[in-house]
């Protein structure tokens, strides 16, 4: 199968930008790391913040946010690194884990094969995207997620979670459904809220225009 999108695709996701809904918020703001702590015990978020993005300095571990979701818009634009001498999912690999546990998947996507439910866009190793629609590295790309978590009755699945993913504009998953945790988090408990979680996964991956519209 061909993950990937024609030139003249690529050419009109180079000028997509976020439409950003007049309910949703900043989770950062450009200038600091207020709101964002260490994702493991809690002390400070060690990432940089520079020239309105915030930067993963690899090594420090993940971050998230202080306050917590149940079901939300999010969107934002991530900016990956070119490190051609790193193949598969070693190339500018991070993720957004939403409530903590859902993993979607930052990678660099061009030209770099990996396997179909790990590419830039899926939700890691659970639902594998209908397209690659990654632009090359050290462009600036658009996420737009829509998240419903699963319901939960004593403490098991009662209802699946849906999620749709929009990469650059482009829609990659669509009403996509699970029902646990993935990655890295797959051991984790299931939870009705949770943080958003930035991965570390030794790129130096930028983030910016981070913003959430909750949907409870």
């Amino acid at each position: 199968m061909n993950y990937f999108l024609s030139a003249v695709m690529i050419s009109v996701l180079s000028v997509t930008s976020l439409a950003v809904p007049q309910s949703s918020r900043s989770l950062f703001d450009g200038r600091s790391l207020s709101g964002w702590k260490s994702a493991s015990g809690g002390g400070p978020a060690r990432w940089k913040v520079e020239k309105g993005y915030l930067e993963v300095v690899p090594g420090t571990g993940d971050i998230e946010t202080e306050e917590t979701f149940g079901d939300f818009e999010l969107q934002a634009e991530v900016w990956i690194p070119y490190l051609p001498e790193r193949h598969g999912q070693d190339r500018g690999n991070s993720g957004f884990y939403l409530q903590g546990l859902y993993e979607v998947q930052i990678l660099d996507g061009w030209e770099n094969e990996t396997y179909p439910d790990g590419i830039i866009g899926s939700l890691y190793k659970t639902i594998a995207p209908r397209v690659n629609a990654s632009l090359p590295p050290e462009h600036w790309q658009t996420y737009d997620i829509v998240f419903r978590h699963p319901r939960l009755e004593g403490g098991k699945v009662v209802e699946n979670g849906v999620i749709d993913v929009t990469l650059n504009g482009v829609p990659v998953i669509e009403r996509g459904e699970f029902s646990k945790p993935t990655g890295a988090a797959s051991r984790k408990p299931m939870v009705e809220r949770g943080p958003l979680r930035l991965q570390d996964h030794g790129s130096a991956v930028r983030f910016r225009g981070i913003r959430i519209r909750t949907l409870d």
